[in-house]
């Protein structure tokens, strides 16, 4: 199989890992890809003269056609709202990710909530504005906590959750003067779970839930990022929990998407809160989550080639059931210094060896580049990922953090907390 993953981040190298390990792939190519990922696949920065736009379908059906892929896996939300896939489609050729249509479950969180209210799924209640004229008429009915909410695609930094009402109101204004609606919802309680799920019409396959660590700094505190860290699975959750999200939540969405005539395909990544009355749903991401994936994939026995093709093929339901390393994989993010707001670049990363791929721990790429003098130097505000697979929590965090503690970028930091308080019991629900 030669497939084609569209992306350039720590999730596509964790999807490339993955697909290598594959004995039915026999060509990997990745679009604009890095060069931490030129190890395992052919990177595309540019195609026919002009550098690689994501969101161009008309450019990556080309490049696809050119490589006869028999398979593309879209890995961030941009190109799937964009309507690549429909492109890709249009082409005759497979595609891993949903319809533009579809992708609206992340593009508007307001579609999103339509849609679970017409499928009976449990939420936070919302108030969308588009007027700044509104903002502080809809804020006297909510608070103490305040979540506020960009309508559109934040790339997961969009989202401002606090107990200051002057807080709650500058980030409204500021959405709203960035061209979007906002979004204004109730709090939901309970610890957070990202449950991925392969998503075939209304078939739906899980994988193992994840926790991802939002926060830029240990404790829970500083900005929302896109991620600084992850864990899977989640030690603290009912036996149940999976099968609950499934029945619940996930299946529901899906039939509502058929109803709609936009049925689902790809991967359907449900945000959850884990409250009293079990889960209700934070927010749907239209694509594989990052850094969740770098965990979770890290897990998977099952050949992941295959099964992204009969999602895109439309034969999910005839495949059998996945399989699991035992234990656990945490990520941890090194990012440069200013991220999430302005990451300084340009800061050459030491300590990066040769990658063994077949270890229980191993360095991906998020943004980096290669130098003139062939070093690897930060381009992005999350840098590298550590991942590291152990018996239990306890063993992969101390694997992780002895990777991650071996690598030195000036200005560079990472959170020391990541699956702290599992490893510690601290989560109860």
């Amino acid at each position: 199989m030669r497939i084609l993953v569209i992306g350039s981040g720590a999730r596509e190298h964790a999807l490339l890992l993955a697909l290598s390990k594959d004995e039915s792939v026999n060509e990997l190519h990745v679009a604009p890809g890095g060069d931490g990922m030129s190890d395992l696949a052919v990177c595309h920065p540019e195609w026919q003269g002009a550098a690689i736009d994501v969101e161009d379908g008309a450019q990556i059906t080309a490049l696809a056609q050119a490589l006869e892929a028999d398979l593309v896996v879209v890995g961030p939300e941009i190109p799937l709202v964009a309507g690549v896939g429909d492109a890709l489609r249009e082409a005759g050729i497979a595609v891993f990710g949903p319809s533009k249509a579809a992708a609206m479950i992340e593009g508007s969180k307001a579609f999103a909530k339509d849609v679970m209210q017409a499928a009976g799924v449990a939420t936070a209640t919302a108030t969308r504005i588009e007027s700044a004229d509104h903002i502080e008429s809809v804020l006297d009915n909510y608070g103490p906590h305040y979540v506020i909410k960009d309508d559109g695609l934040a790339g997961g930094k969009g989202v401002v959750v606090t107990t200051h009402r002057a807080e709650a109101e500058a980030h409204a204004r500021s959405v709203i003067a960035a061209g979007n609606p906002v979004l204004v919802e109730s709090f939901l309680d309970g610890p957070e779970v990202s449950l991925f799920c392969f998503v075939d019409g209304e078939t739906v396959v899980p994988l193992l839930p994840a926790q991802d660590h939002k926060r830029a700094f240990d404790h829970d505190e500083g900005p929302n990022t896109g991620g600084m860290g992850a864990y899977a699975p989640l030690p603290w959750l009912p036996e149940d929990a999976t099968e609950r999200i499934v029945r619940e939540v996930c299946e529901p969405v899906a039939r509502e998407m058929v109803a709609r005539d936009c049925p689902y395909s790809g991967l359907l990544y449900a945000g959850l809160a884990w409250g009293a009355d079990g889960p209700a749903v934070v927010e749907f991401n239209c694509r594989f989550g990052d850094p969740e994936t770098q965990a979770v994939l890290a897990l998977l026995k099952t050949p992941l080639a295959e099964v992204l093709a009969a999602t895109a093929e439309g034969r999910l339901a005839q495949l059998p059931p996945l399989q699991w390393h035992e234990g656990a994989a945490v990520t941890v993010v090194l990012a440069a210094e200013g991220y999430p707001a302005v990451p300084r670049r340009g800061d050459v990363i030491h300590g990066l060896g040769a990658v063994d791929y077949r270890g229980e721990s191993y360095v991906l790429h998020a943004g980096t580049k290669r130098n003139d003098s062939g070093e690897f130097e930060a381009a992005g505000g999350r840098v590298l990922n550590a991942v590291a697979r152990g018996s239990d929590i306890e063993q992969a965090r101390a694997k992780a953090y002895e990777l991650i503690e071996s690598l030195e970028l000036a200005g560079g930091h990472y959170r020391s907390d990541i699956a702290a308080k599992a490893q510690q019991g601290e989560i109860s629900i």
